[in-house]
């Protein structure tokens, strides 16, 4: 196999990424005038105020929560710090459904809140008002306590990289800690911060089963109903195009702000400078602040869920649900295999042949993760029906046999969105081991006479074999609590553990659902503590930064 295949299968995979991408765009003019009339004037606006009204709640919050937390443990000694520096990581193993099904089991009327509160108060059903879970609000909060720690790592990567000489002068000029915060850290963190900010909004527009289950009205709830429930396939493409414009005009912002956060300030780092000790009523009030989102984010729903399930009646090790960890296990490994090969074809080729060409290559790879995986579905679907029907037409008329779907509802179908929505998580890991490895390292593989196939397998890989298997992880556990894609593309004798546990919760089977939400918040936590134990490394703080745009919830 020569160099020049190599980049060639390179550019096939990038082909292969921005096809579904492209063809949901074209897939949005199919349909008639009226259609698109219909659409801006019924449900547009709608899904549209909403989705806005989310996006707000969510990025303020996950700012707010996620720049205090990492200041506090980065900055300051207090009661507990080491555990909540890696803790606070932890709500990133949850899919946001997940912690939607136990909210809404502890906090729905008949939950143990409510059912508690009756009980002290004697109050009857309707003597009292007590917050909405499934609502609006509550979808925000769902979203926030799991995507906070998108800003939380990034954040803390940055600020363990800033010069505490600028912060040690605020201090001498009689500037106050909390005014040196904010005069000086924090301008320094805020292109980290909004990076964090912007990741975690574009999962939020890609959400669909938290905001399904609570009845919320967004883009990617509309997707899904306008494509089965209405069978309009034109409307869905177009609510897809729509969606995806907001996505893309997302993933620019982010990327710029990722590209100032380099320039972060230089000289003696924070965690050179001796942390300043909380005592008294100080560490407690920080040690609370930091505890309240691992609390909320991490411990309250594994308990919950973890009680959920004993009562369920749920056999996780019978052939049912054998069948469903199996099909999810077979499907996120055969992804996250071709996925990983297709990230060090594009990594290969950037690192070899640098330029312009390169740079587009690498950003039309990884323009699968700016696009919810509704969207990837429409894209995937539409062309695919209309090529399987017009060949089952050709097939009856020449030969008289019927071909029926070939492809659509068909499991490579499902690996092939995968690999599209995901390819950037792996890219990203690949990529951050492959930065350690300096580039005159390839002109010495080159002069041993080692050609490009040569030096990808004996040069490259073994040195980003850490990194190879980090994104494997990654995208397997993606791919096991991915949603949307899922419930589109996927064969209906083909169940996995996410759609078992969205078709358990819908029903109102929340406890039954526990039990595969459980398996896959246990599977979310091998990436996340790859990363916890990343982040301990004092040199990796750029890394982390780059893992933390890797991983994300399903």
């Amino acid at each position: 196999m020569s160099e020049t295949l190599l980049h060639r299968l390179a550019w096939i995979v990038v082909v292969l990424c921005v096809a579904p991408i492209l063809a949901a765009g074209l897939a949005a003019f199919t349909g008639d005038l009226q259609t698109w009339r219909e659409v801006l004037s019924s449900v547009l606006p709608r899904y549209t105020a909403t989705t806005l009204a989310l996006v707000a709640i969510v990025g303020v919050s996950t700012a707010v929560i996620g720049s205090v937390t990492a200041w506090l443990v980065t900055v300051y000694r207090f009661p507990g710090v080491r555990l909540l520096e890696v803790a606070l990581a932890l709500p990133l193993a949850f899919p946001a459904y997940v912690m939607a099904y136990a909210y809404t089991h502890m906090l729905d009327h008949p939950g143990p809140v409510q059912t508690a509160l009756r009980a002290v108060t004697g109050w009857g059903p309707r003597e009292y008002w007590f917050p909405e879970v499934r609502s609006l609000s509550g979808a925000a909060l769902m979203l926030t306590i799991v995507l906070y720690p998108y800003v939380y790592l990034l954040a803390r990567a940055s600020f363990r990289q800033q010069s505490a000489n600028a912060f040690l002068v605020a201090r001498t000029l009689g500037r106050s800690p909390m005014r040196a915060f904010w005069r000086v850290a924090l301008p320094m963190a805020r292109p980290a911060i909004a990076g964090g900010a912007l990741l975690a909004i574009m999962e939020t527009i890609a959400d669909f089963g938290t905001v399904a289950f609570f009845n919320v009205q967004t883009f990617a709830t509309g997707i899904y109903q306008a494509w089965f429930s209405l069978g309009d396939r034109a409307a869905a493409a177009q609510l897809a195009l729509c969606l995806l414009s907001f996505a893309l005009l997302l993933a620019g912002l982010e990327r710029a702000s990722r590209g100032r956060a380099r320039t972060a300030g230089r000289g003696a780092r924070f965690e050179a400078m001796e942390r300043p000790e909380l005592r008294g009523a100080a560490g407690w009030g920080a040690f609370t602040l930091c505890f309240l989102p691992v609390l909320l984010g991490f411990l309250i729903p594994v308990v919950m869920l973890g009680v959920m399930a004993v009562g369920s009646g749920q056999d996780l090790l019978s052939p049912r649900y054998v069948g469903f960890m199996t099909n999810s296990v077979t499907l996120a490994s055969v992804a996250a295999v071709l996925t990983v090969l297709g990230a060090i074809l594009v990594g290969f080729r950037a690192r070899t042949r640098p330029g312009r060409a390169s740079r587009w290559l690498v950003v039309g790879a990884g323009l699968g993760y700016a696009v919810p995986g509704g969207v990837i579905a429409v894209g995937l679907m539409v062309p695919m029906a209309a090529f399987d029907n017009a060949l089952d037409a050709f097939m009856q008329e020449v030969f008289g046999i019927r071909t029926g779907l070939l492809l659509t509802g068909s499991i490579w179908l499902m690996v092939m969105a995968y690999v599209v929505r995901f390819m950037a998580a792996a890219l990203n890991a690949y990529d951050s081991g492959m930065a350690t490895v300096p580039g005159h390292l390839d002109a010495i593989g080159r002069s041993l006479g080692q050609p490009g196939p040569k030096l990808l397998t004996r040069v490259h890989l073994p040195v980003a074999r850490t990194s190879v298997v980090t994104a494997l992880l990654i995208v397997f556990v993606d791919v096991m609590k991915e949603l949307p894609a899922t419930l589109i593309l996927h064969p209906f004798n083909f169940q996995t553990l996410a759609v078992q546990a969205h078709r358990l919760a819908a029903d109102e089977r929340l406890s039954e659902a526990a039990v595969p939400s459980l398996v896959l918040v246990a599977f979310g936590l091998v990436p996340v503590l790859i990363l916890c134990r990343t982040l301990g490394r004092e040199s990796m703080g750029r890394r982390a930064a780059k893992l933390g745009t890797a991983i994300a919830p399903g």
